[in-house]
């Protein structure tokens, strides 16, 4: 039976109206907005759904791991309740800075820790900073060979054809396994868990494991400064009696703006 690990990961809602989202200054961090639950990545999910239709095709045991703040617990549960078997959280006030690299260190550990796995799936990138760099660099850490943007794949003889997307079309590539695979939008949409499962799943018992189980790394890059874009438009009336005027006020207008 394969080992699939499917790495996710806690975000906050993106669906939330950008005028919610407000940023502290003192801890460069977004806050949440009330009334507002974090959510699952939704790439990540895809990579869930890929590793549950290996599963339902060849059998596998799916163990979800996620690093992040203790609430994401009910993201890995979530996970279980959509067909995985299992779920492990990193949890650790040192991880909470941590970037693209430190974030891939911290994971490669915790899958060294999970033991043996054959596929590591993640998403094609992250639902909020969209970096796309943690699945590469996993593999990187493990010494494993990664296939990125996948739209779906299949698995005999332990090697791994997977179907990349690319910009003008599909590439086919073979990988031997154990790899590390990023999972894009185009696997299918993630299934959704029955409300029985979603109860049955928050009875799972999800061990924690914190900086004195998981080996972690200096993060690389530091926050500089973190800001909401400011929109701002100015708006000018043309005025003229007559259209022909207001023609001509317009046209007089965008001469002056070096737009003409």
């Amino acid at each position: 039976m394969l080992e699939i690990v499917v790495c996710v990961r806690q975000i906050l809602d993106p669906e939330t109206p950008a005028k919610s989202f407000k940023i502290d200054p003192a801890t460069q961090r977004a806050v949440p907005p009330a009334g507002s639950e974090p959510v699952t990545s939704d790439y990540d999910e895809n990579a869930v759904e890929a590793a549950l239709q290996i599963k339902d095709t060849l059998g596998a045991n799916v163990t979800i791991l996620s690093l992040g703040p203790a609430s994401a617990k009910t993201t890995v549960r979530r996970c279980i309740a959509m067909g995985a078997d299992a779920g492990v959280l990193v949890s650790d006030p040192v991880f909470d800075d941590s970037d693209s690299y430190a974030t891939a260190f911290a994971l490669s550990e915790a899958i060294k820790k999970i033991g043996k796995f054959d596929l590591v799936l993640c998403g094609r990138q992250e639902g909020d900073w969209d970096a796309g760099q943690v699945g590469s660099g996993i593999a990187e850490l493990l010494g494993i060979p990664s296939v990125t943007m996948v739209a779906g794949f299949s698995i005999e003889d332990a090697v791994a054809k997977a179907r990349r997307v690319v910009p003008d079309g599909r590439e086919l590539v073979e990988v031997p396994l154990p790899a590390v695979m990023t999972v894009s939008s185009e696997i299918g949409e993630p299934r959704y868990p029955s409300v029985r499962r979603i109860r049955q799943a928050f009875a799972v018992d999800v061990p924690t494991w914190t900086s004195a189980d998981v080996a972690s790394a200096e993060s690389l890059n530091k926050m500089v400064s973190l800001e909401v874009p400011k929109h701002e438009v100015e708006c000018n009336f043309i005025g003229g009696e007559t259209p022909e005027e207001k023609g001509e006020q317009l046209a007089l207008a965008l001469r002056n703006a070096k737009v003409l």
